[in-house]
């Protein structure tokens, strides 16, 4: 076997498949490592609360290399991480404080969404501040005043009342819009370009509690974010498709190692032993070859549990009686009459010493290809439940992510990448296995073996 297996560097195929799962292996590694597992789970689950700061529905941000028109990233200002705000007492309850946020703005389309927040400290009374915002050609637009409580978040893009101060127009176009062109309407005008240069939002507050003080944090939400973008709830895909890979691989190795070695022991156990052994085992395959595996696993998943490690049980319960073993069957039949069978058997060696290291081996070669085949088939399984809303709600996988992308429209919303990240992740791993499986089944098989 070793000495077939030498062979594999000979072909092509076999190199670029090796390649492919090479990387995904590595994927899922990085995945592990650089995401634990609870923090992905937590991360996963966590939601707008966690990933505040990330745009809705971004794109990736190499999108930008094949643009002609640069989408704009995600910008952060916050008072606690620059020198831009000042402090004077007034009297000896009442103080001013001032926060500019400046920030520079040169990309060519709008900003998606504005939000403002606040980290307040005060007893009773809370601080009052009045917002302005300071456009490059030196206009000052008001954004209103407000009390801010201890820790709040203004959204600046759904403020109706500024929206109909700016002309009907949304904050994170009428803000940044340059009024060249922002003034010119009809057949031929010129559309609506954002203001490039400095912006920046002015925050006057006051403050009435000796102590009191307030910070404030704006977010210029970008719309394109990551190596992944992100999807409907913030979340940053790129945590689903590293993790993606290393449940996928794991999912597909486990079931293919624990229905293939056993469905082969089984059958050299039913050879050897025959009788009435033989004929049970030939029963219970001939039921389960009837019993529709994809029904049972929705039914076990929308009734019971949408468990990841259940699923794995019952695929490779399922797996194990497939129709297998009586491919397994008929080689064992011939390898019993093996003369060095009969030999073993002749110097006193014990039926599990037979079984084990003198039947299974001899069938290996043969497994091999269609054990490297056969992964593939249970990443794509376990894929499909999940897009069928029957995956393990707490981990997340590539299947999900079709899942999330298909409840919320992404292909009719222009969101391609939300769909075309993971399958073609699924498409590589299909390929990478099955270059690397049919090499290996041209290599081990007599009759495929080049001459």
């Amino acid at each position: 076997m070793i000495g077939l297996l030498r062979e594999v560097p000979h072909y092509s195929s076999a190199l670029v498949g090796l390649a492919i799962i090479a990387g995904l292996v590595g994927m899922a590694l990085y995945g592990v490592i650089a995401i634990p597992y609870n923090e992905a789970v937590r991360l996963w689950r966590g939601g707008e609360g966690i990933w505040i700061e990330h745009p809705r529905n971004a794109q990736p941000a190499w999108v930008n290399l094949f643009r002609g028109r640069k989408l704009p990233s995600t910008i952060v200002v916050d008072s606690r991480q620059t020198d831009t705000k000042r402090v004077e007492a007034i009297s000896d309850t009442i103080t001013i404080v001032q926060i500019s946020l400046e920030f520079d703005y040169d990309y060519d389309e709008f900003p998606s969404e504005l939000n403002l927040f606040f980290d307040a400290k005060f007893s009773e009374r809370p601080p009052h501040v009045t917002l302005f915002w300071l456009t490059p050609d030196g206009r000052t637009l008001s954004l209103g005043e407000r009390s801010v409580g201890a820790s709040e978040r203004y959204s600046i893009s759904l403020d109706r009342r500024l929206a109909r101060r700016l002309d009907g127009q949304s904050a994170e176009i009428g803000l940044f819009a340059d009024p060249s062109t922002s003034l010119r309407a009809g057949p031929g005008a010129e559309p609506l370009k954002p203001l490039k240069g400095r912006h920046t939002l002015l925050v006057e507050g006051l403050v009435f509690e000796p102590g009191s003080d307030f910070d404030a944090k704006l977010v210029v939400y970008g719309k394109v974010h990551g190596l992944a973008g992100t999807d409907h709830r913030r979340r940053d895909l790129t945590v689903a498709l590293l993790w993606g890979a290393a449940i996928a691989l794991a999912f597909g190795l486990l079931a293919a190692v624990g229905s293939s070695i056993s469905t082969l022991i089984i059958a050299a156990i039913g050879v050897w032993y025959g009788k009435w052994t033989d004929a049970s085992i030939q029963r219970i395959t001939e039921l389960n070859m009837i019993l529709p595996g994809l029904p049972i696993l929705i039914l076990v998943g929308t009734l019971y549990s949408r468990s990841i490690w259940l699923i794995l049980g019952i695929v490779i319960l399922l797996g194990v009686f497939s129709g297998s073993i009586k491919v397994y069957r008929a080689i064992f039949l011939q390898v019993r009459e093996s003369s060095y069978i009969e030999a073993a058997r002749a110097y006193g060696a014990g039926n599990r010493r037979i079984i084990l290291l003198y039947m299974v081996p001899r069938v290996i070669p043969i497994l091999v290809p269609g054990f490297v085949t056969l992964i593939p088939a249970f990443v794509f399984l376990e894929a499909s439940l999940a897009i069928l809303g029957l995956g393990d709600p707490v981990l997340p996988t590539w299947g999900k992510v079709l899942n999330d992308a298909q409840q919320n429209g992404a292909l009719y919303k222009g969101y391609y990448y939300w769909v075309l990240g993971p399958a073609v992740l699924l498409m590589l791993t299909g390929l990478g296995f099955a270059m690397l499986g049919f090499t290996l089944d041209r290599i081990f098989n007599p009759r495929l073996r080049e001459r």
